[in-house]
């Protein structure tokens, strides 16, 4: 499977998080529980020293080496915790690897822009109708890029109930925090359910949908067996055998143009942000640009 996380896709990443106005939670139109990194006694990262900065925080050790500023910084309790589930199914990486690839870079970006925020970060593998959370809490990018090494070799497989996922999880939390869901959202189940449980239980909420260009597109013509990528075998019922013609092909487009209006209706009246990632398009740039027009890069 293609991997997206290299060093030079965070280099790239370090570049936008660097051009943020705000933090993550006021993009989404929440309230962030601090700004800076708080001083408890847990240390978290440095940072080069900025006029205005605690001189007390300085550490002259690093400047003995590197004779440059750093001060150290500290967890704050009061963080937001950024929740990122993503969905494990078949549909998201089985048959297309790079989809799977680029939902990964995905979670790892969102994760990336967090962790510079000061956030703590927590990932959700949805399997069958659970999440697991192979690494609990991640503070600080020391702890991020040792939980991406495991990340970049998630697999993808079988069928996910994003709702029974997300319902199920004991630790969603209520109040102040935010939860991206990373799928391509192609389920027979309502997963809507999930999301309104998150709405009840006051979440700051982002929906990403990772799709490939011919699964909205298809340029399939004449006599075609189509095979569900969940299904178990050929015998599925999901599977179809089909004619397709110039009639069925405009009928699939007018569909998907439904079925992503009926996302984006969903979410705006719950208050939830939606993106729509094109996994043959950069991803910092389709990040960027979403943020740009939200006025929260600059």
């Amino acid at each position: 499977m293609k991997s997206y996380l290299n060093d030079a896709f965070f280099s790239r990443l370090e570049a936008l998080a660097f051009n943020l106005r705000r933090d993550l939670g006021g993009y989404f139109g929440g309230k962030h529980l601090v700004n800076t990194y708080g001083q408890t006694v847990e240390f978290a990262d440095y940072r080069e020293y900025m006029l205005g900065d605690d001189i007390r925080r300085i550490d002259w050790n690093l400047y003995s080496r590197f004779e440059k500023y750093f001060i150290k910084l500290f967890t704050d309790e009061r963080q937001m915790q950024v929740q990122i589930y993503i969905d494990c199914s078949a549909s998201m990486g089985k048959v297309n690897p790079n989809k799977g690839a680029y939902a990964i870079g995905v979670a790892a970006a969102m994760g990336y822009l967090a962790i510079h925020n000061m956030d703590k970060v927590s990932y959700h593998l949805i399997r069958g109708d659970k999440a697991e959370n192979p690494f609990g809490t991640i503070v600080g990018k020391t702890a991020f890029f040792r939980a991406m090494k495991t990340l970049d070799q998630t697999e993808f497989d079988g069928d996910v109930s994003i709702s029974k996922a997300i319902i199920g999880n004991p630790n969603t939390g209520t109040g102040d925090g935010l939860t991206i869901v990373i799928s391509d959202f192609f389920s027979d189940e309502d997963w809507k359910k999930g999301i309104d449980y998150l709405v009840y239980k006051k979440k700051q909420i982002l929906l990403m949908q990772v799709f490939s260009p011919d699964e909205l597109d298809p340029t399939y013509t004449d006599r075609i067996n189509l095979i569900d990528a969940e299904a178990t075998d050929l015998a599925d019922s999901r599977n179809m055998k089909l004619r397709i013609n110039k009639s069925m092909q405009q009928a699939f487009r007018e569909a998907v143009i439904a079925f992503y209006d009926d996302i984006g209706n969903f979410c705006k009246k719950r208050g939830a942000g939606f993106m729509a990632l094109d996994c043959e398009k950069p991803i910092e740039r389709q990040l960027f640009s979403e943020l740009l027009k939200r006025g929260t890069v600059s």
